[in-house]
């Protein structure tokens, strides 16, 4: 293990990987642009004839090690967190209280990292934001190598046929190279940002039973581009963070929105919407999401949003007004019933005010396929750039549909993260 005691920054490092959705990942492909750091170099080898990429030797021996441990998932989970809690015990308090949340996401990222283990292009900028997205949790140095350790030997105990020396020499390479991609991230953020923001609510607004807006001020300048997200902690649940889209586009007087879903057992949607008041005081991580407007085209732009999806869409539509644009925009505002199209009047109240800018609320039970055959009674929307938000089966079928109608994948965008749909709550 001698290698990975030479990782120097603090921070989580598998542990950070393990926190996030992977199919953010999966979407990296065609919206991020970022060169492979120095740290993470192509591993695969292209055929003299041409071809497909063929798989590292460490890939090859990383994916075996990941078939073989599938069927036992949660004890490699268990076993995993208990050396590193046993060996570490001071890194407990730094995790949630109850761990439940959180303990599905481990194997279904390190899944996703090693599909992407050969391709840097995709794998780099998802570390990297993973990287500095986690300097909120306040971690200390030398928690990389700790992490590194009980990931090994967890792996080590329960892939019991394909582990070896050479097994367990490409996991340490793999490893080493993720967790300095990650240190290099923070490093670099630390510089420019801060860890996270201190947002004081000056208003909360009931908008039905369930739902609510919520308003905060940041402690300083929060800067984010309107179709982004943001990760929140409220003071009912230390060391618990939500992804929350903005409801606005970035406004003069610096004040957040957030439109805010009560879910049933949702830990930090039923405090914010039921127990938030003015004067509480929240904590903010750094703003992400690529699904923002692209100014240098004049593309029309073609919205799905369903439930509270639809406020990083108002905030879309703000930034283009603000922007003194008048592209056509095409928005498409989902939900189970008339009560639940919470913020109609406000999205109609913007129709009246630029008319390059349509609204059509959607009605119906089956809200994933609702949205989509009403896109297609309409249309033709081969010259526009899609924007898809709401609860993760919705963006799925919204996303198919707008291929099934021409829209290629590259101009089709959204932030598939369960958390952003609030799913666990």
């Amino acid at each position: 293990m001698g290698r990975l005691a030479r990782c120097e920054t603090r921070n989580h490092g598998f542990e950070a990987v393990a926190r996030a959705d992977p199919t953010e990942m999966l979407e990296a492909r065609h919206r991020m642009d970022a060169a492979p750091t120095r740290s993470a170099r192509p591993t695969g080898r292209i055929p003299s004839g041409g071809g497909a990429i063929e798989p590292s030797p460490d890939a090859v021996l990383i994916r075996r090690t990941l078939t073989e441990i599938a069927p036992v998932a949660d004890r490699v989970t268990s076993y995993f967190y208990a050396l590193v809690f046993t060996g570490h015990p001071e890194v407990r308090g730094m995790f949630p209280a109850a761990m439940d949340v959180q303990r599905d996401r481990l194997l279904k990222a390190l899944l996703t990292a090693a599909e992407h283990i050969d391709d840097p292009a995709v794998l780099t900028p998802y570390l990297r934001r993973l990287g500095t997205g986690h300097r909120k949790y306040g971690t200390m140095a030398g928690h990389y190598p700790a992490v590194g350790e009980a990931l090994i030997g967890a792996l080590a105990r329960y892939a019991e046929r394909t582990w070896g020396p050479e097994t367990q020499a490409a996991w340490v390479r793999a490893y080493t190279a993720i967790s300095q991609i990650m240190i290099d991230a923070a490093a670099e953020d630390e510089a420019r940002a801060p860890a996270w923001w201190h947002a004081e609510v000056v208003s909360h607004e009931l908008r039905t039973s369930d739902i609510a807006v919520l308003t905060v001020r940041p402690d300083q300048p929060y800067p984010f581009l309107a179709g982004q997200y943001t990760s929140l902690e409220t003071p009912w649940w230390p060391r618990v963070w939500r992804h929350y889209s903005f409801a606005s586009a970035p406004r003069a007087d610096g004040l957040l929105s957030f439109h805010v879903k009560a879910v049933p057992a949702g830990w930090v949607s039923n405090a914010l919407v039921r127990h938030a008041q003015p004067g509480d005081v929240l904590r903010l991580g750094p703003p992400a999401g690529s699904m923002v407007v692209d100014h240098s085209t004049d593309n029309g732009m073609l919205c799905l949003g369903g439930g509270t999806g639809i406020a990083p869409i108002k905030a879309l539509i703000e930034d283009v007004a603000g922007h003194g644009e008048r592209r056509p925009m095409e928005v498409f505002f989902g939900a189970r019933s008339d009560h639940d199209l919470y913020d109609k009047d406000t999205l109609l109240g913007l129709q009246r005010s630029h008319p390059w800018l349509s609204v059509r609320p959607v009605i119906g039970e089956g809200l994933a396929g609702q949205l989509p055959q009403a896109i297609g009674e309409h249309g033709p929307w081969s010259s526009y750039d899609a924007f898809v938000s709401g609860p993760p089966a919705m963006i799925r079928s919204g996303v198919d549909a707008l291929k099934r109608i021409g829209i290629p994948g590259e101009r089709i965008r959204h932030d598939a993260v369960e958390e952003l749909a609030d799913v666990a709550g």
